[in-house]
């Protein structure tokens, strides 16, 4: 069987976040739930805004070529996702006002974020490439794009109000994103400015590590 970009499963899952939503709010019939259509606005969206991103300017790491088997296991994660909307709809759960508002401002600033400093990187790549990228977002944060990920997922797992979507996304910070982004310093550390603009910058949270 031949092999697909790796991207064609993350895209394929990412356009799927509204029509699965939306099938458990018919299901439950949740339509009246106000909490459900919030979580469905914000991972609609955001999975919306992905398959542009991929499309405008992608991420060469999920061009590569994948077995079918990483490739659905990757989607079989992605989908351990649902499981806040899931728990939203099936049990008719109503966040406090306070909650829905924490929670679209945290997303606004993690789109944000996210999608900004991915856009500096596809530039800087293409405008300066061999260079280090140290300035702008990346100036005090390493990994900007993951931080805004992780932001952006967050207020998905708040609304869910259970602490199974919050191990979901811890074992991707710990199993998968700081992986990647202690592996990306050991390849970055070949640049002389490397090890100053490590002293002077967080591996992923400001302030704490």
């Amino acid at each position: 069987m031949s092999q697909l970009p790796h991207k064609f499963f993350i895209d394929s899952h990412k356009a799927s976040n509204a029509v699965a939503v939306v099938a458990m709010i018919a299901y439950f019939d949740a339509w009246h739930n106000e909490t459900a259509w919030t979580y469905l606005a914000l991972h609609g969206t955001y999975g919306f805004l992905w398959l542009a991103k991929s499309r405008l300017f992608p991420d060469k790491q999920w061009e590569r070529p994948v077995s079918w088997s990483l490739g659905i296991q990757t989607w079989a994660f992605l989908t351990l996702y649902w499981i806040s909307p899931w728990l939203i709809t099936s049990r008719d759960l109503h966040a406090a006002p306070w909650l829905l508002g924490l929670c679209v401002a945290t997303w606004g600033v993690g789109i944000w974020l996210h999608y900004v400093s991915d856009m500096q990187k596809h530039m800087h790549l293409r405008l300066a490439p061999g260079t280090l990228l140290t300035d702008g977002l990346w100036a005090r944060c390493r990994n900007p794009n993951y931080l805004g990920e992780f932001l952006v997922y967050l207020p998905f797992c708040l609304l869910g109000m259970h602490w199974a979507p919050m191990l979901v996304l811890g074992l991707a910070v710990f199993a998968i994103w700081l992986p990647n982004m202690l592996r990306k310093d050991r390849s970055l550390s070949r640049y002389p400015e490397f090890a100053a603009w490590k002293r002077r910058s967080w591996l992923f949270i400001p302030f704490l590590f």
